[in-house]
């Protein structure tokens, strides 16, 4: 590709919205341009680039014997209502009506189509297993969308979907599904770690989630650096601690905290450690009606731990937060000094560390005052049973669930998931299949995408410097971009620039030479903030010297090289 014959524009400041790197970069580069909140056009730049994206994606799904189709966008609404999804999904699904005044919607993801064609055309269980797939634009109504194509509201995804006749079939397909991830981002050139993940909205019963790993990343990882152990933070596992309670060897004393109404600043003022805080959460439970027991809750946590919501709604069923006017009228006061103890009719959950502490401190129930030296059993009923559970966030440090080290955290953006659905969709959606004994049976289902144009963004989150982007090669908009000093002026550097990208072109590489009448500084800094791996610069005086310089996107300084041996340098360097 010559430069001159294709459309750059780049800019030398990203717009004021643009809130993280990879938005700003892609906007600075010209891979992006946004038309609407969410909804961008990817230019000719960005578009090679999540071509590349694209190609790898379906070299694997094909190698792994899945079968590409194309469904629509837009989707009647009846398959939604059918599987109960059109009252659940919220108001990112974006719903219209034609002119006929029919309800249609357009499509955040395909499970309902997909179960819709093969409960059409697969009878049998001779017929299976089968595997589709599609890589197509979706649309999820974000209500604040930003981050640039991170958290867009158009999106290129891989969405794929296998059907079964056996679990254990599925769960043979979500192995190879695994395998088939791996290699992908492998592929790509990315630092990506797959996790155990919780299966939300999606349903079904194993999950994993693929994540790029950058220090920006929206969410959380656990994982145990001696095994193979990872998972998301919303389902990692805290264990009980191994040690017994403690016996107690205080007696419970109300001491005055005024103004001090967390954690932190509690420990601080009374000068204990804040693993020895309690702090008690109130919620209301969904489903129990007003004034029944156990509507209103308190949830125990160590002072220096976080809420696990997923875990919780879990273990408590569907909840929210109680106001402080509903904590008010329950325990007689706001929220920072509430506590377990004196407290009836409330249902007390315990996280498992908690459950194992002694003389703990915890909220009086009383504005400005805390108690210390609480004990369960003397001062407050125990916590037994189903009561105790695991209510929180796993941190750095805890005993790894396998049992095989201690857990550290990272930051990762989600790529990828893969989903055992198993037959929420086919039962709903009667999606079933003639077994060998001639009966009915709903097919066992798996859910697997990948965020195509999301890919782009984190490899730019992991990949970049002060200069710009720092693409892996196989998905950098080029490979090497050859940069002549002086191409419109001299003849012998148009020569050799012109024979280098031949042969350079003919040898396979994916070469931009940069023809444009443009200073070398424009040129320099164009291809480096877009990504351009590798780059030869020729000019007049390297050639008077029979030479020209190579330097790769990451090298501090540029490699002078013979002509007669740049060809099998840059071979070398951009092939391996």
């Amino acid at each position: 590709m010559r430069a001159s014959q294709f459309f750059i524009s780049t800019l030398k400041e990203a717009p004021a919205d643009a809130e993280i790197v990879s938005h700003q970069l892609m906007l600075r580069a010209g891979l992006i341009r946004r038309l609407a909140g969410g909804i961008y056009t990817w230019m000719p730049l960005g578009l090679r680039v999540l071509r590349k994206v694209e190609a790898i994606v379906r070299e694997e799904m094909n190698r792994a014997g899945a079968i590409e189709l194309l469904m629509p966008a837009v989707q009647p609404a009846e398959l939604w209502q059918e599987s109960g999804r059109w009252e659940q999904y919220g108001p990112e699904l974006l719903r219209l009506k034609d002119r006929h005044q029919r309800d249609f919607v357009v499509g955040p993801t395909h499970e309902e189509v997909i179960t819709d064609v093969v409960r059409r055309e697969i009878r049998s269980y001779r017929q299976l297993p089968r595997h589709f797939y599609q890589i197509q634009t979706k649309f999820r109504d974000e209500i604040r969308p930003r981050f640039g194509v991170m958290r867009g509201r158009e999106f290129l995804m891989k969405d794929g979907y296998s059907f079964h006749a056996g679990f254990a079939d599925l769960q043979r397909e979500y192995s190879v599904m695994h395998e088939t991830y791996t290699r992908i981002f492998t592929r790509l050139g990315l630092q990506f770690r797959a996790v155990a993940a919780d299966t939300g909205s999606i349903g079904g019963t194993g999950s994993h989630e693929f994540h790029v790993l950058a220090d920006s990343g929206e969410d959380a990882i656990a994982f145990c650096p001696t095994s193979d152990y990872a998972a998301n933070v919303e389902l990692a596992e805290a264990l009980a601690p191994m040690s017994a309670r403690p016996a107690a060897t205080q007696a419970m004393k109300e001491v005055a905290t005024p103004g001090k109404i967390k954690c932190e600043d509690v420990a601080e003022f009374l000068g204990l450690r804040i693993e020895k805080m309690v702090k008690a959460i109130a919620v209301i439970r969904d489903g129990i009606p007003e004034g029944e027991p156990g509507r209103f809750a308190l949830i125990l946590l160590r002072g220096d731990h976080d809420l696990n919501e997923i875990k919780t709604q879990k273990i408590i069923g569907h909840f929210r937060f109680a106001r402080e006017d509903e904590i008010e009228e329950r325990l007689g006061c706001r929220p920072g000094y509430i506590g377990p103890v004196g407290i009836n009719h409330v249902a007390t959950f315990a996280d498992r560390t908690v459950a194992a502490m002694g003389d703990f401190v915890c909220g009086a129930n009383k504005p400005g005052f805390h108690l210390t030296g609480v004990n369960f059993g003397r001062d407050l009923p125990d916590v037994t049973g189903g009561n105790v559970a695991d209510f929180r966030n796993v941190v750095a440090g805890d005993p790894s669930p396998d049992g095989k080290g201690t857990l550290e955290l990272c930051r990762g953006i989600e790529v990828g998931h893969i989903f055992q659905l198993r037959t929420k969709y086919s039962e709903t959606l009667k999606c079933t299949f003639l077994n060998e004994a001639g009966q009915p049976q709903p097919m066992e289902m798996g859910c697997y995408g990948i965020g195509v144009s999301r890919i782009v963004g984190a490899a730019i989150e992991q990949g970049h410097d002060a200069r710009g982007i720092v693409f892996p090669r196989a998905i950098a908009p080029f490979e090497l971009a050859i940069v002549p000093v002086g191409y419109g002026k001299s003849a012998a550097v148009r020569e050799e620039a012109n024979r280098l990208y031949d042969e350079l072109s003919a040898a396979g590489i994916d070469v931009v030479l940069d023809d444009r009448d443009e200073r070398p500084g424009v040129m320099f800094a164009d291809w480096e903030l877009t990504g351009i791996p590798h780059r030869v610069v020729i000019g007049e005086r390297g050639l008077k010297e029979g030479a020209a310089e190579y330097q790769g996107r990451r090298d501090a300084n540029a490699t002078t090289a013979p002509l007669s041996e740049i060809v099998s340098l840059v071979r070398l360097k951009v092939c391996g």
